[in-house]
């Protein structure tokens, strides 16, 4: 009877034994998982969070009074510009990106012409007929010859190499007059009244 309640006893011992170690070896899983969890997501976050900031100053071109600053922020593939510009005419003027950064020329007409690296027609911007990555669009000047444009895209990048998407060393010129979305190639805009090169 003895020797049964002893066997007994050591088998009850080492169950006990090998649960608890079981049940170490589960904890000790899981808290691995959970750090390299939290790992993956603060590397997640701190990528998404990046954000690229340029600043373009626009200068006078074609004896115009037409100057400015251009904000452009990319943030999660996304680019944003805010263009705000003084010493217009009243009425509606034209904005696009050009395809060199060099505003050397009086006329403005050392920036070429429109960004346009996927060959299509010119038009306004999302035509299903086709436009260019730098058919920005227009925007208006109010009676004193004030004007802000804010234009959100997905394709541009700032500085990613595409040569598609990338606006890095392209230029910022105000026209003008209006783009009529339909001239072949520049849209009827008029002469080229302010340029700003984009550069880091």
């Amino acid at each position: 009877m003895k020797k049964l309640l002893s066997i007994s006893m050591v088998v009850f011992l080492i169950t006990t034994i090998s649960c608890k170690k079981d049940k170490k070896e589960s904890d000790s899983t899981e808290d691995v998982q959970i750090e390299t969890i939290t790992e993956t997501d603060q590397n997640t976050e701190t990528t998404s969070t990046e954000e690229k900031k340029i600043l373009v100053s626009l200068e006078s071109k074609s004896g115009s009074n037409a100057s400015g600053n251009v904000i452009i922020k990319e943030k999660n593939g996304v680019v944003n510009m805010v263009a705000v510009v003084g010493g217009l005419s009243e009425g509606v003027h034209a904005i696009h990106l050009h395809e060199k950064a060099d505003c050397s020329s009086d006329d403005g007409t050392s920036t070429g012409g429109h960004w346009n690296p996927t060959a299509q027609p010119h038009g306004k911007w999302g035509a299903a007929e086709g436009y260019h990555k730098g058919d920005i669009g227009n925007f208006t000047a109010d009676a004193n010859g004030n004007g802000t444009i804010t234009f959100i895209t997905s394709e541009w990048c700032v500085g990613c190499g595409d040569p598609a998407k990338d606006i890095l060393g392209k230029a910022i010129i105000v026209h003008q007059g209006e783009d009529d979305f339909k001239t072949q190639p520049t849209g009827a805009a008029g002469g080229r009244i302010s340029c700003g090169g984009i550069i880091e």
